[in-house]
């Protein structure tokens, strides 16, 4: 019989918890889904005309992802899914979508006036970063591959620093320690990518986000800077376990960390996030800003759709206390 895990609280007696399950969590799961498949989960999230629109990953039953958006007013229920697939792989024309798309994240460029989303596209060389665009979460266009593998869990910034985007990602380099970390990279066209650089690294030791972290959801922009909240793996003797952690990064320059949480803030707990596909994750790709409230979407156990709310002002209290980061020296590649 498995170990149960602690209660956040209970591990951390100055834990401020800063999100909040939806009473009736999961909000989508594969029984609410108008064709056969496997699991629903990681989802994008996005407003469009007064909808919250999720362009959630479904696992078929031959173990491979596609993307199918659901649509609702209040974005907790009376969720409209597309009756088929809306987004499939293409391998065809993208061979590097070969096993499957996965994992969306998606952020809305005002310059352009469109949604663009990064997503895995999983081709036979492992996982890799591509990029498409939407203006209706109907009809889309795709960019390819932007990074080769292995590379996942990447995401845009909105806007341009110096003329050049900004994306974060997560490359994984064979070293001894096999260590995994959240990378910064920039580009004149959204489409060529280079200055790259680590961004956060993952800590060593007994540390909740030791040896492999990486980005959730987009970036969020702040007065005081850019909010990340990125997933930490642990490995344990009974497996996994993935837990979320937050830092506030620099307006004008989003290669400098401000403040970085040691604590995880949110971690599986209930019985939708402890037991499914893969046992004990959180995995959110997409959140949603409504004035002072922040709801997340995220993916329990890599089988359903759960959803935490918090309030903006409290996540900024909380990451004033954190600390900060030691300046690197000497450390930009490994």
């Amino acid at each position: 019989m498995r170990n149960p895990i602690q209660n956040e609280r209970q591990m951390h007696p100055a834990f401020k918890e800063l999100f909040h399950r939806y009473p009736t969590n999961p909000i989508l799961s594969i029984e609410d889904w108008p064709y056969p498949a496997n699991s629903v989960f990681n989802c994008g999230a996005a407003r469009l005309k007064g909808e919250t629109v999720l362009l959630i990953r479904v696992e078929d039953l031959r173990g491979m992802s596609h993307l199918t958006v659901a649509r609702s007013q209040d974005g907790i229920s009376h969720w409209v899914i597309d009756e088929t697939p809306t987004f499939l792989p293409d391998p065809e024309n993208y061979p590097e979508e070969i096993w499957g798309v996965e994992d969306p994240r998606i952020t809305y460029i005002d310059q352009h006036e469109e949604y663009y989303f990064t997503y895995t596209a999983y081709s036979a060389g492992g996982p890799l970063v591509s990029l498409a665009k939407t203006k209706d979460f109907v009809t889309f266009e795709r960019f390819g591959a932007i990074l080769p593998p292995e590379d996942k869990d990447a995401a845009l910034f909105p806007v341009c620093f110096h003329d050049r985007w900004a994306l974060l990602h997560r490359p994984i380099i064979t070293t001894p320690t096999s260590s995994a970390h959240i990378w910064i990279s920039f580009s004149p066209d959204l489409i060529h990518w280079g200055e790259h650089r680590i961004l956060l690294r993952s800590r060593e030791g007994g540390w909740w986000d030791a040896r492999k972290i990486g980005l959730s959801p987009p970036p969020i922009p702040t007065p005081e800077g850019w909010i990340i909240l990125y997933h930490g793996v642990r490995q344990t003797g009974g497996g996994v376990i993935y837990r979320l952690g937050i830092a506030l990064l620099a307006l004008d320059d989003p290669t400098r960390v401000i403040r970085r949480s040691d604590e995880w803030i949110f971690g599986p707990r209930e019985p939708y996030e402890r037991e499914g596909d893969v046992d004990d994750v959180v995995f959110p790709c997409g959140w949603v800003l409504d004035g002072d409230e922040l709801r997340i979407y995220y993916g329990g156990a890599d089988t359903c759709i759960a959803l935490a709310t918090g309030k903006l002002s409290d996540i900024l209290d909380y990451i004033r206390t954190c600390p900060q980061p030691k300046p690197e020296v000497g450390k930009r590649w490994g």
